[in-house]
């Protein structure tokens, strides 16, 4: 693509969404029945626009960091109020904190749960020795 045609561009189809960040069609559409991408549409063609390619990457970007669709929802919803971006990135935060210390709280129930596995294994272990000897 020439760096003119790029620069015309504003609009995408689903299939270059989908190649672009490699995901299916189906969940792009998923996205859209969620509220969180708005195409216009051409007969049945869905026109995806520069905002709803930005949205798709934030939404996938937040997938990764373990936001769900609601929380990515409604931090769209407040920028989409607020464009100065002031309550969205004190939102923002206030989300990473409880996301931070949700996963803290799963890192110390898995640490627990290994510690358990780990006496059982020696357990095991132990028992296995006396039958052998």
């Amino acid at each position: 693509m020439t760096l003119k045609r790029k620069a015309i561009q504003a609009s995408y189809s689903i299939s270059e969404l989908s190649k672009e960040f490699d995901i299916t069609t189906r969940s792009i559409r998923f996205y859209e029945d969620q509220g969180l991408l708005a195409p216009t549409r051409k007969g049945q063609t869905r026109i995806y626009s520069q905002r709803d390619k930005v949205r798709l990457k934030l939404i996938l970007r937040g997938k990764r960091l373990g936001f769900s669709l609601g929380e990515t929802g409604r931090l769209f919803e407040l920028y989409d109020a607020d464009k100065s971006s002031a309550k969205q990135l004190t939102i923002m935060m206030e989300l990473i904190a409880d996301k931070k210390i949700d996963l803290k709280q799963k890192l110390d129930d898995i640490n627990a749960l290994l510690v358990e596995l780990n006496d059982i294994e020696n357990n095991c272990q132990k028992i296995l020795t006396t039958l052998t000897t």
